[in-house]
């Protein structure tokens, strides 16, 4: 039993990895899986298993990791100040987990509320002191939660059956001229593609069911253009596939995986400690403006 939909899913077939196929689809105008998981397979993956099946370091380790994603989310929000009037400074937090981006906000002069699915994500938010709604973020949920200033969606939309959906229904929340920040992973991209055809690498980013859909740039860009939205910044994260192509394979080793992770940690905090984050940042949007690096990092304001 397959999710049913108006659209026909139909394109070139990219890969095909453990029963899912990957398509480049002409309807939706980029990658994902085809056919797509049920709304019910995902409600059961999302609201119990996600956090203790799939992910159970994740809390452990994003503390650790706390000081580089307070820079992150200082970062993020800095932007959206600039973006935004003074006054305007309330925030949805889409698909918010543990909820250290809505605390951020909170402890930082913003409205700040979280909407997640995942109850043990929710506990641990709630722990830290923070607004969280327990849900998906649909028609239903959203109707209840009013108007918003901006929303962030940080590694949401690669997860679910309808990313044009879910954009729209941030539109519909944000007040006119609000802005939201959208990353997913950058898809397929020339490291990627170079370890796999070069190097033998398996496409190790193709991860379904829990990773739908593969973004890059340019049609993550033209999902939300055709949405109501403009793009007004791009910026990435560290192009991490870079240390597969320096030799340490940390797609067979988790170990050294986090190691690696340290390393581009340890890159991002000295330059902001020195007082370069602004060229760590430009570095950032020279990567993007080529469509390199980990992450495809988007601030679109609603037209």
């Amino acid at each position: 039993m397959h999710q049913k939909t108006s659209e026909q899913h139909i394109g070139h077939l990219v890969d095909d990895i453990d029963g899912f196929q990957v398509i480049e689809c002409q309807s939706c105008g980029f990658k994902h899986v085809h056919p797509l998981p049920t709304e019910d397979e995902l409600e059961k993956i999302y609201r119990h298993e996600y956090y203790t099946l799939d992910k159970p370091l994740f809390f452990q380790e994003t503390e650790d990791d706390k000081a580089w994603w307070n820079m992150v989310y200082s970062d993020r929000y800095e932007t959206l100040e600039h973006f935004l009037p003074e006054t305007s400074r309330r925030i949805l937090d889409v698909g918010s987990g543990p909820g250290h981006f809505v605390n951020y906000g909170r402890r930082h002069g913003w409205t700040a509320l979280g909407i997640e699915p995942s109850s043990q994500a929710c506990e641990h938010a709630r722990g830290l002191g923070v607004e969280v709604v327990e849900n998906f973020f649909n028609q239903e949920t959203a109707n209840t939660l009013g108007k918003f200033d901006a929303i962030h969606a940080n590694a949401v939309l690669e997860h679910i059956p309808n990313p044009r959906e879910m954009l729209s229904l941030c539109r519909e929340a944000l007040v006119p001229g609000g802005i939201l920040c959208v990353v997913v992973p950058n898809d397929y991209n020339p490291f990627q593609e170079t370890l796999r055809s070069y190097e033998g690498y398996r496409p190790w980013w193709v991860a379904p069911p829990h990773h739908l859909n593969y973004f890059n740039f340019e049609t993550l860009g033209n999902l939300l253009a055709s949405v109501g939205f403009d793009v007004v910044l791009k910026e990435t994260t560290f192009p991490i596939d870079m240390f597969l192509l320096m030799g340490d394979n940390y797609v067979e080793s988790p170990e050294l995986g986090r190691a690696c992770h340290k390393k581009r940690m340890r890159l991002d905090t000295q330059l902001s400690k020195a007082g370069n984050n602004q060229a760590k940042r430009d570095f950032y949007r020279a990567l993007a403006s080529v469509g390199m690096g980990r992450e495809v990092v988007l601030f679109a304001k609603k037209l």
